[in-house]
């Protein structure tokens, strides 16, 4: 039950290794995977765990390896949080940047294909900031996936945050 069918540190490698990946993969299915989850993408995280799972404890069903994955995770999760924290070019790469949807009035409809933001989504920010389209001053696509909306108002901007 407690006794460990490999050495720790190869299961925390072998943690490493598939948070590694997996950090690497969601980096690169998008913004909109992150930030706004449909029941498909629900169904793909979970799918995932149960994929990496075996890869990450091998043979190993101890309580011990176990809890020396997550303490590996735990950690990883820490270093990647102090890392980005310090470092603005390292945040960027790990998390993303805004992305400038709108402006002026007007959507970019190749900003939106490129990163699979669909319009009805962006017209719900819209409304959420009570915001026509005619009164955009500037949309973005924010590194979490949500989108935020600044509307023109009176010759100042107001900002309001939406879906």
């Amino acid at each position: 039950m407690f006794e460990l069918s490999v050495p720790w540190w190869a299961l925390s490698l072998r943690v490493a290794i598939v948070y590694a990946s997996l950090l690497v993969l969601v980096r690169l299915s998008g913004k909109r995977t992150v930030g706004q989850f449909t029941p498909f993408d629900l169904l793909v995280v979970l799918l995932l765990s149960e994929a990496v799972s075996a890869g990450m404890v091998g043979e190993d069903h101890s309580v011990t390896g176990a809890l020396v994955a997550a303490v590996t995770l735990v950690a990883f999760n820490w270093l990647v949080a102090v890392a980005t924290a310090r470092s603005t070019r390292l945040q960027t790469l790990m998390e993303g940047a805004p992305v400038l949807i709108g402006r002026d009035g007007r959507l970019y409809a190749d900003a939106l294909k490129r990163n699979h933001v669909p319009r009805i989504d962006v017209e719900r920010a819209l409304r959420e900031a009570d915001c026509d389209l005619k009164d955009l001053k500037y949309a973005f696509l924010e590194a979490d996936g949500g989108i935020s909306v600044l509307k023109e108002s009176s010759g100042d901007v107001q900002q309001k945050s939406g879906v």
